[in-house]
């Protein structure tokens, strides 16, 4: 073991560079429906085990969505308990002290069941459901390293709530969802750093509705989904375009979860199954079924749609 006191040489430094600690990855899982629908989750990606309560947001809500950089998550939309109506709220932690949540500004209009994806500079949130619980197209957009309200980005293909959000440094996908009485299964994306409107970019194995999505650098994953809940596991390579391939299984049949990443890991929030609390894992890079993580610091809630990681946002 070496001396990791004083200054190494670039020589000393290659020698030992597998003995430098690693930072931990931490994921946040925002607001359940069940027992006070406002606390803020936090797990530590490389590990298993349960999540531990560190804050609350700012307005007690589920079925929003979340986004990250290397250093910031944020929490948008989603409806709320207490007052029976859909929110524009957009709130903000810094993930390395985690905390309370804190107002960052509002989107377009108040919306439920919205899809994210980020990049480590932009969040983008397409579609959901508005006050009347009519479907959108519209993206909205912020710049994640300051505070203020969501701008226009362009529009999805169609109207559609419960989409699943995922990105790499470049592209954001969205996918699934509902509009006009039937569930989706399509797959579309945008280029980040740029605005417009989505580009098809495939389809899912499976239609559904409200599906959870993950992703690092090279793939996105798409799990669960549809009104019943379903356990598939999806999988596509986000620069080229095309169907979805089959990934595996989830443990548990579900709808409504939000997925945290690291370069290699992906945790899936517990998804709405009855009082389901429980959290799934999968190595990204290869296939397989999840496996168990850990449950939720407060029993008896389910959902999470709301997620996030310092692991997804230093992507790029």
């Amino acid at each position: 073991m070496p001396n990791y006191q004083g200054v190494w040489s670039l020589s000393t430094q290659m020698q030992n560079v597998s003995d430098w600690p690693v930072a931990p990855t931490f994921g946040f899982f925002a607001s359940q429906l069940g027992s006070g629908s406002n606390f803020i989750h936090k797990i530590t990606i490389e590990t298993t085990g349960n999540a531990q309560d560190v804050g609350d947001l700012t307005v007690e809500r589920y079925t929003g969505t979340g986004g990250s950089s290397s250093t910031r998550g944020v929490f948008a939309g989603g409806y709320s308990t207490p007052a029976s109506t859909r929110v524009n709220t957009i709130d903000y932690i810094t993930m390395a002290t985690a905390g309370d949540a804190s107002d960052f500004g509002d989107l377009s209009e108040a919306k439920s069941y919205l899809g994210g994806a980020s990049n480590s500079t932009r969040a983008l949130f397409g579609g959901g459901a508005d006050s009347n619980g009519y479907t959108k197209n519209v993206i909205d957009y912020i710049t994640i390293a300051s505070t203020g309200n969501a701008s226009d980005f362009g529009d999805l293909t169609v109207s559609e709530s419960g989409l699943a959000g995922c990105a790499s440094s470049t592209r954001a996908l969205f996918a699934g969802g509902y509009n006009a009485g039937a569930l989706r299964n399509v797959i579309q994306y945008n280029t980040i750093a740029s605005t417009g409107n989505s580009i098809d970019f495939g389809d899912l194995t499976v239609a559904r509705n409200a599906p959870g999505g993950a992703s690092n650098a090279t793939r996105g994953l798409f799990a669960g989904g549809s009104g019943g809940g379903t356990n598939v596991i999806d999988y596509v390579t986000i620069a080229s375009a095309g169907n979805a391939s089959d990934f595996g299984d989830l443990t548990v049949a579900r709808y409504g979860l939000g997925g945290a990443t690291s370069s290699t890991r992906a945790v899936f929030g517990a998804g709405i199954n009855a009082f389901y609390d429980g959290l799934d894992y999968v190595t990204i890079a290869s296939t397989g079924n999840a496996i168990d993580f850990g449950d939720y610091a407060t029993g008896n809630t389910y959902g999470s749609s709301m997620a996030c990681s310092n692991g997804h946002g230093g992507l790029s």
